[in-house]
């Protein structure tokens, strides 16, 4: 009995001392925060509700940070005591780890009284009282604001500079028709913040380059009619002669050698001259003609801010140069209104090595690790190509699932070659921020999987990379060419194929070669947004001119052949669909659908291995192992092997989402639902129940789960744990399990439950 009431002592003792009151000096109270209330009667509940999250967060200083009941931060500063030295660990734990307390004596309640009152009077509430108090609650004390508003001004009229016939009133008259200053909108002094912004940019479109959003004036009238405002906007007498005319360009000098340590002086020799380009280059290191497609503005072009800010984009995504800089000085060698434009490149080390050692996880379930060793030669013909060279090996281990013990050993290299521009005989051009690139790659692989076969692998490609704006990107491979052998096949896995004649297909001589196109689009960069998608979509048309040319029809008895190998004829289209809500600050709502669909013909009766569609494991549906499931209802577990077999299928579906939420510092979590399964075309009678019929919904699988994540930024640890709810295999009427679900049984546990480890997040 006494160690029970000594034990609930000590815990009374950590929570008392966990709040931090401990530490309040006499006469003084901890500061707890700010409750704000916002009233009045004749304006809108919705308005007055969307006006108090704005105003909750302007009351200053901030009280402690709290943790459910607990101040951690502070009882950890209180915890250190007296320090006394600059150093050491009592200090780094009072000073990093801990705060001190906020306390009430701080806080000025008449000036955040007027800060609230001032932002509201921006939002249009012009006529706003403010009450300001307190509410004591033992040793700590709140701030209590209340925000009376009477009904919000709204916009009557908007006048601009008169549309002269010239000058920089035209030029402001020309942008009215997207004006945010709308008839009939709130007064709003963030929106007329953006609407000197927005003229700004647009002058800056018309060759203003000297003009800012300071120089423009709005000047509001709230005595023409009840809660009603005009607005003129015009500019101001004091904006400066330069700032009112437009500039065009002259010169355009690069210095493509250029160090931070270089002076600058207009006796700078020219030491090539190309087109309108000046060229300040002694040592010839780059070709002119980089510049040439890089930079957009030429000689007497009309300054624009877009084609300024393209431009840098353009040469920073080269990825030659280490730094970018760029000036516009008013040109002297000429009449009238002219700049000269400056490009200050710092090149990055033309040749590097690099030596890479990276942890791995895949969809199944294998973990490993890989060397790689990287050598880049990032100007090879003087033209910006980059060169790569690279080596790897590296071995992975399943270390949960249906084939452990069967470790797989990788080794191979590739080199590829990728030019900063587009190599075809037709004009291609792009005017965006990132530089088109044709692409050439070759690679080889060799893989083995320990006590079973080996796989040599020859892949080549050759195609073109670009984007039209930041968020898509497109990717045509003219040719892609995949070239598999196999050798070294044990007699282990011999004998299992005798069992499970399925199991050729993964040992079988594969030639694929064919065009691939890419699409790819995706806002997530655009943090603000409440909803952002990622979408992928990719066709893959393998051997179709050569069947046509050939005449091939395997069905008709004419196969033919490359190499000695039947060349693959497919079609193959694969879409993935993400989306991503944010429901605040620290949580979302991610979801994802995945569908495909390959039909072999001509020389070929069925998709190569390679290219066929898996589901299950880490990334995918992750009650299930990698690979277990499907095609449709096919139970693998009737195959008489020593280990499952990998399935895979023609067809493929599949969707998940995840709650994802930050439940302390970098430990965040997350509840799944996964659903999904893949299928095959035709009737295979090794696998009956395998082929996509008008009842594919009964073949769902489904799971759900649980997850930890360590968000560290430059890497993610995942720990998810799920089990099934709906497994497609069993008969009809027993497929949905969640009434068997019994997590105290360890039987139902060892056959259900499924860890995944992995390194990232699913999707």
């Amino acid at each position: 009995m006494k160690r029970s009431y000594s034990i609930l002592l000590v815990m009374v003792w950590l929570l008392a001392a966990c709040t931090g009151l401990k530490s309040v000096p006499e006469g003084d109270l901890l500061y707890t925060g700010a409750k704000v209330t916002v009233k009045g009667d004749a304006v809108p509940k919705k308005e007055r509700k969307a006006l108090r999250p704005e105003l909750k967060e302007l009351p200053r200083p901030q009280p402690n940070r709290k943790f459910l009941w607990m101040r951690p931060k502070l009882f950890f500063y209180n915890l250190a005591g007296d320090v006394k030295k600059d150093k050491g660990f009592r200090h780094w734990l009072k000073f990093k780890v801990g705060e001190p307390p906020v306390l009430f004596s701080k806080v000025d309640l008449d000036y955040n009284g007027s800060v609230l009152a001032n932002r509201s009077e921006n939002n249009g509430f012009f006529k706003t009282i403010m009450s300001v108090d307190s509410t004591r609650k033992g040793k700590t004390a709140r701030a209590d604001y209340t925000v009376s508003v009477g009904p919000r001004y709204r916009i009557r009229n908007v006048d601009f500079p008169s549309d002269s016939t010239q000058g920089i009133e035209k030029a402001i008259g020309n942008t009215v028709r997207r004006t945010f200053l709308k008839k009939g909108e709130p007064y709003s002094l963030e929106t007329i913040k953006a609407e000197r912004e927005r003229i700004d940019q647009r002058l800056k479109q018309r060759g203003y380059y000297y003009f800012n959003p300071d120089y423009l004036l709005v000047e509001v009238d709230s005595t023409v009619g009840k809660y009603e405002v005009d607005l003129t906007v015009r500019v101001k007498s004091e904006a400066p002669k330069k700032a009112l005319v437009p500039y065009r360009i002259h010169n355009i000098v690069v210095y493509p050698n250029f160090s931070l340590n270089d002076s600058v002086t207009d006796q700078d020799v020219v030491e090539k001259s190309f087109k309108d380009f000046s060229i300040i280059d002694p040592e010839r290191t780059f070709n002119p003609r980089v510049f040439d497609r890089v930079l957009l503005f030429r000689k007497n072009d009309l300054y624009n801010r877009r084609n300024h800010n393209l431009s840098l984009n353009r040469l920073v995504n080269l990825g030659t140069f280490k730094f970018v800089k760029n000036e516009f000085r008013p040109a002297k060698d000429t009449i009238g209104d002219f700049l000269d434009a400056y490009y200050f490149l710092t090149p990055l080390p033309p040749k590097s090595i690099q030596v890479k050692v990276l942890g791995k996880t895949n969809s199944a379930n294998y973990t490993g690790t890989e060397l790689n060793v990287d050598w880049k030669n990032r100007n090879t013909f003087r033209g910006a190509e980059l060169l790569t060279i690279s080596v790897f090996g590296g071995m992975e281990v399943q270390v949960s699932g249906q084939n452990k013990g069967f470790n797989v050993f990788r080794i191979g290299g590739q080199a590829s070659l990728v030019w900063p521009r587009f190599i075809s005989p037709f004009s291609l051009n792009t005017s965006g921020g990132f530089v088109p690139q044709t692409k050439a790659e070759v690679g080889y692989e060799y893989q083995k999987r320990d006590k079973l076969y080996a796989l040599n692998t020859f892949r080549g490609q050759f195609g073109y990379l670009w984007k039209d704006r930041i968020e898509t990107e497109h990717q045509l491979n003219v040719t892609e060419i995949t070239y598999v052998s196999p050798q070294n096949v044990t007699p282990l896995y011999q004998s299992q194929i005798d069992d499970v004649p399925s199991l050729q297909k993964v040992i079988e001589k594969q030639f694929i070669f064919g065009p691939t196109y890419s699409y790819t689009y995706t806002n997530t960069m655009r943090k603000r947004l409440r909803h952002t998608f990622y979408f992928h979509g990719k066709v893959d048309l393998a051997g179709n001119a050569a069947g046509l040319l050939s005449g091939a029809d395997v069905k008709a008895g004419n196969q033919k052949e490359w190499l000695g190998v039947a060349f693959s004829q497919f079609v193959k289209v694969e879409t993935e669909l993400r989306h991503y809500l944010k429901l605040g600050d620290n949580s979302q709502l991610a979801s994802r659908i995945i569908a495909g669909v390959g039909v072999a013909y001509g020389n070929s009766t069925e998709m190569p291995y390679i290219k066929q569609f898996f589901i299950g494991g880490t990334n995918s549906i992750r009650a299930f192992r990698a690979r277990s499931i499907g095609p449709g209802h096919f139970d693998v577990r009737t195959l008489d092997s020593d280990f499952l077999p990998d399935q895979s299928g023609d067809a493929k579906l599949e969707f998940s989402t995840e709650y994802r939420a930050k439940l302390y510092s970098v430990v965040h979590g997350a509840l799944f639902l996964d659903a999904g399964n893949i299928w095959l075309l035709r009737d295979d009678p090794e696998r009956p129940g395998a082929r996509l019929t008008n009842r594919f919904l009964n073949d769902l699988a489904v799971g759900t789960g649980a997850g930890l994540r360590v968000d560290l930024s430059f890497l993610v640890l995942r720990l998810d744990l799920a089990f099934p709810l709906r497994v497609p295999y069993l008969p009809n009427g027993q497929k949905w399990v969640g009434d068997r679900i019994a997590f105290g049984n360890p039987d139902w546990r060892r056959e259900n439950l499924v860890l995944n480890i992995a390194i990232g997040y699913p999707f």
